[in-house]
């Protein structure tokens, strides 16, 4: 078997308005009357690919797959204003209210498994379980981490071009360095910054640094989508006390919960999954499903992560849902 299904057409698309300035690009695929899913896509800023649905057994699953504010097909583009986590989670809502449906599966990963933890920890009743990959919580460890001191230390080659774009008096916080150029009037030193942001991403997002997938960072388009409004969420430490989806956690202990993590995942470190699993309850909770991928890294688009995570949408047929 493929780890992923072969691609399979859109079965609705459309735009729904969810403010005065936003309106979000969204995709019903698979059976209208099958098991709701909803895949959330990672960044913050990234958007939806063709592939994101393919981990969804169209016969049994209906996935919802959206373009978060700013993202890919929503408009406008790259929108920082009225953009934070708890906007997101309001769409999410409001999306599931327009889809008439009652409750349904998350699916995320990095950002995206940041979004369903928020989500789902201020609607549990709106949720059947959620599927998490390379968790983030936008702590300020993980934050520092990568962008700071860390992963450097594994890929300092790709670190320099991205550390090079600042100068030495303000490398103490890059994050606040590069959203100052990020949102600022020079255009030419914001799109520079953004493909160096971004070109520092896709460097280190598989175990094996991937040409074709560093190639991204090439497009401005989605290279200041993606870095604007990934600053933009980050130095406001995604709109949340310090540690919070972690300390809430036990909101949602009662779902079933399957968490895939690459060992060797630089983005999104193995520790931070670890501490969601513990505060979920650890070997103690029968729910919670806790799966480390021995040789693989942060994309999902791994075979391993892939197999993982297709394994994990299917265990949900035998809960009968």
């Amino acid at each position: 078997m493929a780890p992923i299904y072969p691609l399979f057409p859109v079965r609705e698309s459309g735009h729904l308005q969810v403010s005065a300035i936003h309106s979000i690009y969204y995709e019903d695929c698979g059976i209208i009357t099958g098991v709701p899913v909803l895949y959330l896509h990672g960044g913050p800023g990234e958007g939806i690919v063709d592939s994101d649905r393919q981990y969804f057994d169209p016969t049994y699953y209906r996935s919802v797959l959206f373009d978060q504010r700013g993202c890919g097909k929503s408009l406008p583009p790259a929108c920082l204003e009225d953009n934070t986590t708890w906007t997101l989670v309001a769409d999410i809502e409001a999306l599931r209210e327009h889809l008439k449906i009652e409750k349904w599966i998350l699916c995320g990963g990095s950002w995206g498994s940041t979004l369903s933890l928020a989500y789902s920890q201020k609607h549990a009743d709106r949720c059947m379980g959620l599927i998490l990959r390379g968790i983030y919580t936008v702590r300020r460890e993980e934050l520092k981490w990568f962008f700071q001191e860390g992963a450097d230390m594994l890929f300092p080659d790709y670190f320099e071009p991205f550390k090079a774009s600042i100068p030495k008096a303000e490398r103490g916080d890059m994050i606040a360095a590069y959203y100052k150029r990020l949102t600022g009037d020079n255009e030419e030193e914001k799109l520079k910054c953004a493909v160096a942001w971004c070109n520092w991403e896709c460097s280190t997002v598989k175990l094996i640094v991937d040409p074709e997938t560093v190639k991204n960072a090439e497009n401005p388009k989605w290279a200041l989508a993606s870095a604007r409004i990934e600053s933009h969420f980050f130095i406001n430490a995604g709109w949340m006390r310090e540690g919070q989806l972690i300390e809430e956690a036990y909101k949602i202990k009662h779902l079933p919960i399957f968490i895939v993590q690459g060992r060797y995942d630089v983005v999104c470190p193995a520790k931070t999954s670890w501490d969601l699993y513990q505060a979920l309850g650890g070997k103690q909770n029968p729910n919670v499903e806790y799966l480390v991928i021995p040789d693989c890294g942060h994309s999902a688009h791994e075979t391993k992560i892939e197999e993982a995570l297709v394994d994990a949408v299917e265990k949900f047929r035998a809960l009968k849902m």
